[in-house]
């Protein structure tokens, strides 16, 4: 389970507004019962304000009071009815301090892995179709010190993601019929006729 938002805050609320143990609320808060115990007794988290968790849908009334009437019973968080979208378009954001590395990172996938398309680089790396065209025809401004590296090693993308790319892009070359890097044409036309 989910801790809830702010939980010392929540415990504070929980504490202050209902019946239940300091077990109860330390399990719901993901906190030690005698931490809850220490906010209880104005020892700890003397300044926080309480969050009030039914008002921000994290439980709901019934079943604090639910738990109120059963000490053993343990408070649910109410499912999340909006969760948070994640973001699908964009560039991935690169840190200030890797951007540098970003042209040696392009350069190691153009060379290593031709199959990708410049779409797929973009999304691993958070690049731009310009960028790649520059750095493959070599009329990029600083062509003459980008040196290919890693991507993975220099943290611009995960193994997990590089590896899916890859992948999608020798499945892509298999169904149109084109020889996917590092297997010879035998191997790929008899790929192709199980299919």
């Amino acid at each position: 389970m989910s801790l809830p938002l702010m939980p010392k805050a929540t415990a504070v609320w929980l504490i202050d507004k209902t019946g239940l143990t300091f077990t109860q609320i330390a399990e719901f808060c993901g906190m030690h019962p005698l931490e809850v115990q220490a906010i209880a007794d104005g020892e700890v988290a003397a300044g926080i304000n309480g969050y009030d968790p039914i008002a921000n849908n994290q439980v709901t009334e019934a079943e604090i009071k639910r738990c109120e009437a059963d000490p053993a019973a343990r408070l649910k968080k109410t499912a999340a009815t909006n969760p948070v979208a994640r973001r699908a378009k964009g560039a991935r954001y690169t840190p200030v301090a890797k951007r540098n590395d970003r042209p040696d990172a392009i350069a190691f996938l153009l060379r290593q892995f031709p199959q990708l398309a410049d779409a797929q680089i973009v999304r691993l790396l958070g690049t731009t179709k310009d960028t790649i065209a520059k750095i493959r025809t070599r009329q990029h401004w600083n062509s003459a010190n980008i040196k290919p590296r890693d991507p993975v090693i220099l943290g611009l993308c995960t193994q997990m993601d590089l590896n899916t790319a890859v992948s999608a892009a020798n499945e892509r070359l298999a169904r149109e019929g084109q020889l996917v890097p590092g297997q010879t044409a035998g191997e790929n036309l008899s790929a192709h006729s199980e299919q």
